[in-house]
């Protein structure tokens, strides 16, 4: 199987920030021809999100960089009939056209699924918004922190005696994007059968909501709002941040096995089998004196101590890195999830890898991150218009 699996196949990428970025650059990844439309003035905000990488008297955001690479950019301004034009031969050009306007914007700039798809019916059109098309909310922009309060991400993390905290790395809107993603394959794998395309939805919301799954469940059956449990887990104990002798350590006792052995390596053996604490659920209801007992035990060694002592026993356990020694670490530089390569206006930079392997092979970057408006020339050229039209374009 080639690490490029969807070549031939080509997107049209109307979406900024980050989950249709992310949904289009993946499908780059894995061999698509993706066109990027960005606005004459600025492009994609996130181009514009500090911290910078500076060249060519212009400044890169590191957001727009992580999530816009194997993509080609064209400037249009669909705010006119001739941008929206470009826009629309494209469409006619691609299989999959993804979106991610506010309520209302794509169809008063004549960009909707509809139109679209009245042009190709072929196209598979993929539209990400805040809250979906269905229910009292639809109007609502959504924004990753905004879907994590609403859904109530935000009254779920944090310390037990804090105050609620916002998850940092925008999981609603990394996961919209691959949820858009399994969405547009599935479609283009009914396409094969019908011939037609089709509409996809995906909203921050609904990832949210989706993400909850677990801790729905919990509360309906529990009938009670679950309390903030920072590093652990309301239904697994120990499972959580443990102070050493110099450094912490997360532990994971996922399971009675693992705590019998915990127990044999810690010399606990006087409390294995004590009734509160031999079954996870009975280590859960006496949450408080399982986390002394474990907390008392592992301050007497030092962390490299304790997690040699822990990896024999195959007791799953980690250091708690910082993402510099996460980046540094031989494991990740030897999975090939972190690796560099050279921009040609930006110089050398790192990236993280689309998360899979091919019958072992990474995807890889074909297209470093776009400058604004790169490939507006080229890729007009490959829609047909001539040089005049291009150069009335650029003007207006």
């Amino acid at each position: 199987m080639s690490a490029l699996p969807l070549r031939g196949l080509r997107v049209l990428d109307l979406s900024k920030v980050l989950a249709g970025p992310l949904c289009a650059q993946y499908l780059g990844d894995m061999g698509a021809d993706v066109v990027k439309i960005e606005a004459p003035k600025g492009g994609d905000e996130t181009r514009g999100w500090p911290p910078f990488r500076s060249a060519e008297g212009t400044q890169t955001g590191a957001v727009f960089m992580s999530a816009n690479r194997n993509k080609r950019s064209v400037v249009v301004d669909l705010a006119n009939a001739q941008g929206r034009e470009v826009v629309h031969r494209l469409a006619r050009w691609a299989d999959v056209a993804i979106s991610s306007f506010g309520p209302g914007v794509a169809t008063k700039l004549g960009v909707d699924s509809a139109t679209l798809r009245a042009l190709n019916p072929r196209l598979v059109c993929c539209d990400i918004s805040g809250f979906g098309t269905v229910g009292p909310m639809r109007q609502g922009k959504g924004y990753d922190v905004i879907l994590q309060a609403f859904a109530g991400m935000i009254s779920i993390t944090g310390e037990p005696d804090g105050p609620p905290v916002r998850s940092p790395f925008s999981p609603v809107d990394q996961g919209t994007g691959l949820h858009a993603l399994i969405g547009i394959l599935a479609a283009l794998h009914e396409r094969e059968r019908t011939g037609t395309g089709s509409t996809v939805e995906a909203s921050l919301f609904d990832t949210a909501t989706g993400f909850l799954g677990y801790f729905l469940q919990n509360f309906w059956e529990r009938g009670t709002e679950p309390t903030r449990a920072g590093s652990g887990h309301e239904s697994l104990c120990p499972y959580q941040v443990f102070e050493t002798a110099d450094k912490p350590l997360i532990l994971g006792v996922a399971n009675d096995s693992l705590w019998q052995r915990f127990c044999a390596i810690a010399q606990l053996g006087g409390v294995r089998d004590d009734p509160r604490f031999a079954t996870n659920a009975a280590r859960v209801q006496h949450r408080g004196e399982t986390v002394a007992l474990v907390s008392e035990v592992l301050r007497q060694r030092k962390r490299s101590e304790w997690l040699q002592a822990l990896d024999e026993a195959g007791i799953p356990c980690s250091p708690l890195h910082t993402l510099g020694e996460l980046s540094a670490h031989p494991h990740t530089r030897a999975s090939g999830m972190v690796f560099d390569y050279e921009h040609p206006a930006l110089g050398k930079l790192s990236t993280v890898a689309q998360p899979l392997r091919f019958d072992g092979a990474r995807t890889e970057v074909r297209r470093p991150s776009p400058m604004h408006g790169e490939h507006t020339r080229e890729v007009l050229q490959e829609l047909g218009y001539s040089e005049q039209e291009i150069q009335a374009l650029s003007t207006l």
